[in-house]
């Protein structure tokens, strides 16, 4: 997918642009920030006002074909309340050109996949917020779509309902679709996605690869005896050390290739460490160090 913006302007330019199918990407907005922005840029609403254009695998966004080829669950996913569950999926099915012959095929098996079987011909007025969820996953994956938008997919679920959506989106990943995760839920989408994007201020700060990269950086708990001053000055050249406090130290290394040598300084330089645990920072902090504590409000 490749975004455009127009007269001189950026936001969300180049997002996605390149990406390879069945993979997991995800946009992390500042806390406080209404998630379903970004989605509604890339699926074209300030694609009008800035001027520019969107792509979506390599075609107008605009076009009825591509259309179908994409699947959307908004934050507020919003229901004709008098429809049953099956007569909600058949109805987006249409809209997405499925005969009735696929319909069939299609509708029970989804219901059956988000656990929403029993409760076929119940009405969605009757519905709690986590089965609305799941009838709103599995509208957006109704038609097969090459590319899926999920805008906080487990709102509202409990842990089984979150674990659900996880396995229902590596699968949508390993048929070979690329699901886009609006959340910030960061916990959820360290076990969840491949690829992460910072988003501030409407434009995209940072990207990560989540997949365990050698290159990323790592915190390291080190535990040792006879930790002296200039011991710990000489570990500037693979970490940063953020905190040293009798026998324990923290590292922050540049990479996970100098864990290695950072423990084979430690003993030669007479030290004696007994812990070496490493640790890969976790999205949290990652969010903090780039977005800053004080985005929040």
């Amino acid at each position: 997918m490749a975004i455009h913006a127009g007269h001189g302007g950026t936001p969300f330019s180049s997002f996605l642009r390149g990406g390879e199918s069945g993979r997991r990407k995800r946009h992390t907005p500042e806390h406080g920030r209404k998630t379903g922005t970004g989605l509604c840029a890339h699926l074209g609403e300030r694609r009008e006002r800035l001027g520019g254009q969107a792509f979506v695998l390599g075609a107008p966004s605009g076009e009825v074909e591509i259309r179908r080829k994409v699947g959307f669950l908004p934050e507020d996913f919003r229901f004709y309340q008098w429809l049953t569950a099956t007569e909600l999926l058949e109805f987006h099915g249409r809209l997405c050109g499925m005969d009735a012959g696929r319909l069939r095929e299609r509708v029970p098996y989804l219901l059956d996949l988000v656990g929403l079987a029993p409760h076929r011909g119940k009405r969605l007025q009757g519905f709690s917020k986590g089965m609305l969820q799941r009838i709103g996953l599995a509208q957006a994956l109704i038609h097969d779509p090459e590319v899926i938008f999920l805008d906080e997919p487990t709102s509202g679920l409990d842990p089984m309902g979150r674990r659900l959506v996880r396995d229902i989106i590596r699968a949508q990943r390993d048929r070979g679709a690329t699901v886009f995760l609006n959340s910030h839920l960061l916990s959820e989408i360290e076990v969840t996605c491949d690829q992460v994007a910072f988003i501030r201020d409407g434009e995209i700060v940072t990207t990560r690869d989540l997949r365990g990269r050698q290159d990323e950086k790592v915190r390291v708990t080190v535990r040792a005896r006879k930790l002296a001053p200039q011991i710990v000055a000489g570990l500037s050249q693979w970490a940063t050390c953020e905190q040293v406090d009798g026998e324990s130290l923290t590292l922050t290394a540049t990479s996970r290739d100098a864990l290695p040598e950072i423990l084979g300084y430690l003993v030669q330089s007479g030290s004696a460490p007994f812990e070496f645990t490493p640790k890969r920072i976790s999205l949290e902090d990652l969010f903090m160090e780039i977005v800053g504590e004080d985005r929040g409000l």
